[in-house]
């Protein structure tokens, strides 16, 4: 089962996203802001971050460019999932590191379907990615 971690500050959009993707088949995470998302990223390597971008302490910017600058969790896919819909906000998004964009009101069948194809595509990218091979002592 796919893991999705959820970071977003309002709990009835959590609770949508976690509804949503419960029914599709996913376990889902909760963070509060973005220290506990980058925290949560770290600690249990999910399939797919859901990003707000607008959140108290640590935004969801801040957030993307530290687990996009860690090779912990540069991989994850990333996806902003907000209500920040002005011309500048996806290009904003992008370039903080997220590899999607969703705004909010969301699209139920897009949601779904992005979240798919999102962890599908980081699965395909994982098995093509080489394996290192432990180094060991050599005395």
């Amino acid at each position: 089962m796919s893991r999705v971690l959820i970071v977003e500050d309002n709990v009835d959009n959590y609770e949508l996203v976690r509804f949503l993707l419960g029914r599709a088949g996913y376990e889902t995470r909760w963070a509060h802001n973005g220290g506990e998302g980058i925290l949560m990223a770290n600690a249990e390597k999910p399939d797919l971050i859901l990003m707000d971008l607008s959140m108290p302490e640590t935004d969801g910017w801040t957030a993307t460019k530290s687990l996009k600058s860690d090779p912990e969790t540069k991989h994850i896919p990333i996806v902003a999932l907000t209500a920040h819909i002005l011309p500048g906000d996806r290009k904003r998004a992008l370039q903080a590191g997220c590899d999607g964009y969703l705004s909010k009101p969301m699209n139920i069948a897009l949601f779904v379907e992005t979240v798919a194809n999102l962890i599908a595509k980081a699965d395909t990218k994982s098995k093509h990615r080489p394996k290192i091979k432990p180094q060991g002592d050599r005395a």
